[in-house]
Formats: structure tokens, C-alpha cells, sequence
């Protein structure tokens, strides 16, 4: 855990989580034709325009998985590729900072909803980050 500020908050940025399948698919816009191509698209929204309404600094980490793996990492997005399942592979990402730092995982996905808020995550839709 990092030490508090003066202020008592934490030196550490809130980690901004986004469920790529789940937020690409959000959107009927011809994603399933390339879903590569879609997870691009979003990793290179979130690189330029941050996540809104959330002030920086933030680190976001974009989760692709299946047909999306293989997507590169940009300056201010680094991209996973989960080795199995993506909601999983979230899970263990909030597990692995739970009590350390604040986390935000983008997805409408009840079931990770509710496994990523019993870690103590916040979460908001996939309008969050990108609007229909």
C-alpha cells in the first residue's frame, strides 16, 4: 500500500479496468465482423480521451479476449490479453490490488459486476467510456 498523502489519500492512480468484449459489444456497429479491429478502435478512444468524469491520473487497463487478443498497448492504455476467460483474468486484477489502490471496471456483465464489487471495486457502464 502506498503511504497517504497529506490529505490521506493515496499516491497510487484509480485503476480503470474495461471490459473490452463487453463494451465493444455494446454498440451494434458491424464489432463481431472484427473484433480485433473493434478493441483497437477502443483502446485508441480510451487513449485519447481518458475515462470521462473520472480526473487523472488514471491507469486504464483494456481486457481483450478470444479473437481480440493480440492488441497492443498505447501510451496511457495498457491492453491484457486473458489467457482464458476475460472475466476471470478481471477478477484476479482487482484481487491482486484489493485494499491497496481504487478500482473501476467498465462493464454491464452482472455476474463480474457483482464478483468485482465483493473486492471492493466500483463500476460503471460501457456509456462510461463510450457513448452509443
Amino acid at each position: 500500500m502506498s503511504a497517504p498523502t497529506s490529505d490521506g489519500s493515496s499516491l497510487l492512480s484509480l485503476l480503470v479496468i474495461v471490459d473490452a468484449a463487453n463494451v465493444v459489444g455494446s454498440v451494434p456497429d458491424g464489432w463481431w465482423r472484427d473484433r480485433r479491429g473493434a478493441a483497437e478502435r477502443l483502446r485508441d478512444l480510451l487513449a485519447s480521451q481518458g475515462v470521462p468524469g473520472r480526473p487523472g491520473p488514471v491507469e486504464v487497463v483494456l481486457v481483450v479476449e478470444g479473437a481480440a487478443c493480440g492488441v497492443d498497448s498505447v501510451p496511457g492504455v495498457r491492453v491484457e490479453s486473458a489467457p482464458g476467460s476475460g472475466d476471470d483474468h478481471m477478477v484476479d486484477l482487482v484481487a491482486a490490488v484489493s485494499g491497496e489502490r481504487a478500482v473501476l471496471v467498465v462493464t454491464a456483465d452482472r455476474e463480474l459486476r457483482r464478483r468485482v464489487t465483493e473486492l471492493g471495486a466500483e463500476v460503471a457502464g460501457p456509456r462510461t467510456v463510450r457513448p452509443t
